[in-house]
């Protein structure tokens, strides 16, 4: 489900800017910049609410070993996937639908990768003083709230893992939770600098960049980081890296 999220909202945003980039044909429609908007925010929300699932799993793993497969069986985690999908679905139609009802009576040049609601609601004009509010609220119940829950979660998972007197085993339980915890890092360091960043007469650069982390960057990177964890994936790098050492100091 993370692999098709990070699939979803990379296929919803760079091909269009692909296009606009190949062509030079930077319009969008109204009806196709809502679309861009709906299904980045719901795919967005669902990234968020599952890597808080994650961390609940984690913690349960290693805090509750021995309860785990009663606490985390195949249905819990099918409700909370699905949980995570109606959530982020139904959080992203009310953030089009609010949207749709902005005017745009001034500039419609969008100067950003795609239609998100932070630069939408610049480019509006008229009644506009509730959609400030509307995105700190929905930052702060989908994206602040999620990241408390996961911190304690970690801390839990800390405390525990701190009582173990084996360094090796001590080793072995945090690098169950490395993966999650570096992805967790980049993603919400840049939706906050994003999203909860005052604004400033360099934002929009700064968001441009931002943007840039958590459109390619990030599930550019949530594969590999991933993948670290398997064995095989690390014998066969190991093999790659010591083959070149190998053949570059070849006498």
């Amino acid at each position: 489900n993370l692999s098709f999220v990070d699939i979803l909202y990379t296929s919803v945003t760079l091909p269009k800017l692909l296009d606009v980039l190949l062509t030079g044909d930077n319009r969008i429609s109204y009806i196709s910049c809502l679309s861009q908007l709906c299904f980045f925010s719901s795919s967005c929300i669902a990234e968020i609410l599952m890597l808080t699932v994650m961390s609940y799993d984690r913690y349960v793993a290693i805090c509750h070993p021995l309860h785990y497969v009663l606490l985390m069986d195949r249905g819990k985690c099918v409700k909370l996937v699905a949980s995570c999908w109606i959530v982020a679905f139904s959080c992203s139609i009310l953030i089009t639908v609010s949207t749709s009802t902005l005017n745009f009576c001034g500039s419609r040049n969008i100067n950003h990768m795609f239609c998100d609601i932070k630069i939408l609601t610049l480019l509006s004009c008229g009644k506009k003083k509730m959609f400030p509010v509307l995105t700190y609220l929905e930052t702060l119940l989908l994206g602040v709230c999620p990241f408390i829950l996961i911190l304690v979660s970690y801390s839990k998972i800390i405390q525990n893992i701190l009582k173990i007197h084996s360094t090796g085993q001590r080793k072995k339980t945090f690098s169950t939770c490395t993966s999650h915890s570096i992805v967790l890092l980049i993603f919400y360091g840049t939706l906050f600098c994003m999203y909860m960043r005052p604004a400033s007469e360099t934002s929009e650069k700064l968001d441009l960049i931002f943007s840039v982390f958590y459109l390619a960057v990030t599930p550019t990177l949530n594969p590999l980081i991933y993948s670290l964890r398997n064995k095989d994936i690390k014998n066969a790098l190991s093999k790659i890296v010591t083959g070149k050492i190998c053949k570059t100091y070849k006498p």
